[in-house]
């Protein structure tokens, strides 16, 4: 029969470990201080974050790690250590579309950790602005939802922008029912933006018939009203709950469980092979006859998985279109490399958008 350990020996014993994950984690950051010194001592300019470098780090946790924790679990905690050492080093201003509470401040989050600095603007437009004129060291974009497609906005400012796509970051879009009442009888009114109001509205037929639903800008707004009328709610995401002081009511409302935006990371960096990563370009074939085919053969030569294609108008020309288009690999890698010569041959207009990470977490 196995021995119970008494609750007083097992609370000295984590309080010794806490100790011990104190110091470790002041010496990590002491380091990162260090870190920060030898670059400048280097000439090294701009900001010292490296998505390539975070993006082996947080893997390889994931590869170490041998629980009872679960992977997620323990690269999140590392996501926010290396957040925090960071931030020690040079802190970061991140663009967002706005305001305070939307997913894509939670994308930001997600990717960056809670030690950095999210700036709202309003537009996808003023997102690349501000990362444009230096406002701003990276920004955060949708590209892509699972069940609406595709963000036109973010592609089209593709082509004009210099900027470089330096990571990716997907959200699993959970709406939650949230605000001051106590229970769904005392509520009057829901609040949200029109389009989570209809990824909700089985949920809301089923349990809220009596309330009245109430289209607002952004979800971000719904939560704010939410949290200035006791019979209101509002439907959004975690952190517009967390900014707006609100109870969670009831979680994961939305009527498709597996609804998830994509987002991007957009900077002035060209991040370094790691060997999990993406490509994104945009090509122009012109209106010609085989074009598409000759742009997309060079990646079933070398074998080269092709993510995603999207077509795009390319506002040159009557029926003259841009393919978006994302594969597997990095630009430096040799096949890569030799296939994005070919299909730099055979395109009318090129641009290759970066190559990054995949995902992590």
């Amino acid at each position: 029969m196995t021995s119970i350990i008494p609750l007083s020996e097992l609370r000295k014993k984590i309080d010794a470990i806490d100790e011990q994950i104190l110091q470790l984690v002041n010496q990590r950051a002491a380091c990162a201080v260090d870190v920060a010194k030898t670059k400048i001592a280097q000439g090294e300019q701009g900001t010292f974050y490296r998505p390539d470098r975070e993006s082996l780090v947080l893997r390889r946790i994931m590869d170490l790690n041998q629980g009872p924790l679960s992977n997620h679990t323990a690269a999140h905690f590392f996501r926010e250590l290396m957040s925090a050492c960071l931030a020690l080093e040079q802190p970061m201003d991140i663009a967002f579309l706005g305001p305070e509470g939307t997913f894509t401040q939670q994308a930001a989050y997600k990717h960056f950790g809670h030690a950095v600095k999210t700036i709202p603007v309003t537009t996808i437009n003023e997102i690349f602005n501000a990362v444009e004129c230096g406002n701003c060291q990276f920004g955060v974009v949708p590209v892509e939802n699972s069940t609406e497609g595709v963000i036109s906005h973010t592609l089209d400012r593709f082509l004009t922008s210099p900027l470089k796509i330096c990571g990716e970051v997907e959200i699993r879009v959970h709406q939650n029912l949230m605000g001051q009442a106590t229970s769904l009888a005392e509520i009057t009114e829901v609040f949200s933006h029109q389009q989570s109001l209809a990824q909700c509205r089985q949920w809301l037929d089923n349990h809220l018939p009596h309330a009245r639903l109430t289209a607002v800008n952004s979800n971000a707004e719904a939560a704010r009203l939410a949290s200035v009328n006791k019979q209101s709610v509002a439907i959004a995401g975690m952190v517009a709950a967390e900014i707006y002081n609100l109870n969670i009511i009831e979680k994961n409302i939305e009527d498709e469980s597996n609804n998830t935006t994509r987002f991007i990371i957009i900077g002035q960096q060209t991040p370094s092979p790691t060997g999990n990563d993406k490509t994104s370009l945009v090509v122009s074939t012109g209106n010609q006859p085989g074009a598409l085919h000759k742009i997309l053969e060079p990646f079933a030569k070398f074998n080269i998985g092709m993510v995603n294609i999207e077509s795009r108008p390319s506002r040159q020309g009557l029926w003259d279109y841009v393919f978006f288009i994302d594969i597997e690999g990095h630009s430096e890698d040799k096949d890569i490399a030799q296939a994005l010569a070919m299909v730099r041959d055979n395109a009318k207009m090129f641009k290759l958008l970066g190559s990054y990470p995949k995902a992590v977490l």
